[in-house]
């Protein structure tokens, strides 16, 4: 039952400024609503002490305490406190709102994560921890529930109501305040916390998002203790076969019962986190885990508590029996009972005091939903970014035309945005195809690299492209189009283009010239030279240009490309012997050799015969050259 409106606070204007809206959660030290700073009209978090608690001072101490250190630590992951303040019997603290839910919803709902997603959450959550310890404040109650994650993917951790200086991380005496789960044996055994406190928890939190429930379990808060006593951590691939070893050494070396064998402190353990990440490939960090629930119903577990010790007794007072004192945690089931090895400080455990759902599980949207995010207008790629950045699923894509929205953008979401959907949620989206009737674009003149994009944005297509010669369009721009602008198409048709070659560039001769002045002719009027690795035998003068790809009077695009052929001068062939042939006998034989044919008559000029030739035959002479007959005459 919703007892919001009985709420007394909810409504009222707190120290002349916080007006509060609703109450979100309830723990055992306070009440967390959302409120609006009237001066600033912002909306925050107000964490309000229960005033029964108001009047203990040791519970107001530690919610000043809270204010002025988390105030110190300016770190985007760390949820921010902007005032404390009190008024009557109500002490509250000011602080940032974030609309979202916790990581406990999260394992709740999911079960174990990808290691992916657990090192993308883990991260965050090691920055913001590190820039405490750096600060010289331990947290002293990390745990899910105090990991917030945004509806916009920001991940933030929260609850400093716990932290203490690292300096002051002493020995305490009377109670131990945590979550039984997340306790460093040092915190179990000897009440004392610092750095590597908060390393243990979170290698517990990595733990438990990576295979979907904790390491130890037990009937009892005391059989759990006693297991985080004396039993190691398990390797999460014990719980889900197939995940990487790097996974498992972080787990081990977070957990480590000894602190001395962890990470000085959440600073280093990034280091290995990042590290190990590094080493991973895609397709371990993107395995999926069997589906699993992290946590079905609350239990003492769960919570932030008051874990009751025993206090050594002065020396002159007479010996406290053990009966005396509250019972040492139970073992499991046929377990040797025994009791802790460190003498004067025996383990008694009793949770006093309950706090809840903890006082780390606040300003949440009752953890089990979201609100679908605003993404119309948003490209498929960034709007899939959003919506799973706030943990919901994108299902099947749709597309349709749209006057509004630009093609290829979100036109409709399916939950519309702003609708309450549970936080794994199916989102569909549809994609604008553009308007169902388009005009071909004018596209004169335009780079064709540019013409295909205010194509594809028109919601048309580039279809077959030609070259042709323009004294008007530059080199490489669209002359034409086919349709022609204007024209009305179904999206997605295609539109062939011409594309201007530039000013037609004409070919000079160069064949006989050295290569160096063929290639300086030739650059100079535009046009680039290519030199055939082959050369062939020709009538032309050996290192000679023998031919030319594009012929004297050809026309070429500037910058067009000529190969060149050099000459290895000419073939030398068998000449025939064509004496006392007729001319043309003669003629014939010579020519089908590769030779010119010259004749000399003497005269009188009334024979036919050939009497002599230039080069006597069936010696050699260069091909293509001339020999020279001589004619008989009477």
């Amino acid at each position: 039952m919703d007892t919001t409106l009985q709420d007394p606070l909810v409504g009222r204007l707190l120290d002349g400024r916080y007006r509060v809206d609703a109450r979100i959660a309830v723990g055992g030290m306070a009440t967390v609503y959302r409120a609006v700073d009237t001066r600033l009209d912002r909306v925050l978090a107000l964490k309000v002490m229960h005033p029964a608690l108001a009047t203990d001072a040791a519970f107001v101490e530690r919610f000043i305490r809270e204010a002025k250190s988390v105030a110190r630590l300016s770190h985007p992951n760390v949820v921010g406190v902007f005032d404390q303040g009190a008024e009557g019997a109500y002490v509250f603290l000011a602080m940032e709102y974030v609309a979202g839910c916790t990581l406990r919803d999260v394992l709740r709902e999911r079960g174990a994560l990808a290691p992916r997603a657990a090192l993308d959450i883990l991260e965050p959550v090691l920055a913001a921890l590190g820039a405490a310890h750096r600060a010289g404040f331990v947290h002293r109650d990390m745990k899910p529930e105090n990991v917030l994650i945004g509806d916009d993917g920001r991940v933030k951790v929260a609850d400093f109501g716990l932290v203490r200086a690292v300096g002051s991380a002493t020995a305490t005496t009377g109670s131990v305040l945590g979550t039984v789960s997340y306790l460093a044996p040092e915190q179990i055994e000897h009440g004392t916390a610092d750095t590597r406190a908060d390393v243990y928890a979170c290698g517990v939190v990595l733990y438990e998002m990576l295979t979907g429930g904790k390491p130890h379990s037990g009937d009892t808060p005391g059989q759990v203790l006693y297991q985080q006593l004396h039993t190691d951590t398990p390797a999460p691939s014990a719980t889900v076969p197939g995940l990487a070893p790097a996974l498992d050494a972080l787990v081990a070396t977070a957990t480590a019962r000894d602190p001395e064998a962890r990470p000085d402190d959440a600073v280093a353990l990034l280091a290995l986190v990042r590290e190990a990440r590094a080493g991973l490939t895609d397709e371990q960090l993107d395995a999926v885990p069997p589906r699993s629930r992290s946590g079905e119903r609350s239990s003492a577990e769960d919570r932030t508590s008051v874990i009751a010790r025993a206090v050594p007794a002065p020396a002159e007072e007479p010996p406290v029996a053990l009966t005396d004192r509250m019972p040492v945690p139970e073992a499991p089931p046929g377990a040797a009972r025994r009791l802790p090895p460190r003498g004067p400080l025996l383990l008694v455990v009793g949770v006093l005091l309950a706090l809840g759902l903890g006082t780390g599980v606040w300003y949440i949207n009752s953890g089990q939903f979201t609100r679908v995010p605003a993404v119309l207008g948003q490209t498929e790629e960034a709007a899939t970014r959003r919506l799973v950045g706030t943990g919901l699923d994108v299902g099947a894509t749709e597309r349709a035309f749209s006057d509004v929205y630009e093609r290829g953008t979100v036109m409709a979401v399916d939950p519309a945005p702003g609708e309450r959907v549970r936080s794994n949620g199916r989102v569909t989206l549809t994609l604008s195809r553009g308007p169902r009737i388009v005009k071909v674009p004018q596209l004169k003149a335009k780079p064709l690299a540019e013409a295909r994009r205010v194509l594809e944005r028109e919601g048309l297509a580039t279809g077959v492209v030609t070259q042709s010669f323009s004294d008007t369009v530059p080199q490489g721009a669209v002359i034409g189009s086919d349709p022609e602008p204007g024209t009305e198409r179904a999206p997605d048709s295609a539109i062939a283009l011409v594309v201007s070659k530039g000013t037609p560039v004409p070919v000079p001769d160069v064949t006989g010239e050295s290569v160096p002045a063929a290639t300086a002719r030739l650059q100079k009027a535009g046009l680039t030279v290519r030199v055939a690795p082959e050369r062939i035998n020709s009538p032309e003068p050996a290192d000679a240009v023998a031919a030319q790809s594009l012929a004297e009077g050809s026309r070429a695009a500037n910058g067009d490309t000529i190969t060149l052929t050099v000459s290895k001068g000419p073939r030398l062939v068998v000449v025939p012997d064509v004496t006392g042939k007729t001319t043309e006998e003669a003629r014939t034989a010579l020519k089908a050799a590769g030779f010119g044919v010259e004749v000399k008559k003497s005269f009188p000029y009334l024979g036919d015969t050939v009497s002599g030739q230039s080069v006597e035959g069936g010696s050699t002479a260069p091909e293509g050259s001339t020999v020279i007959l001589t004619i008989k005459g009477l």
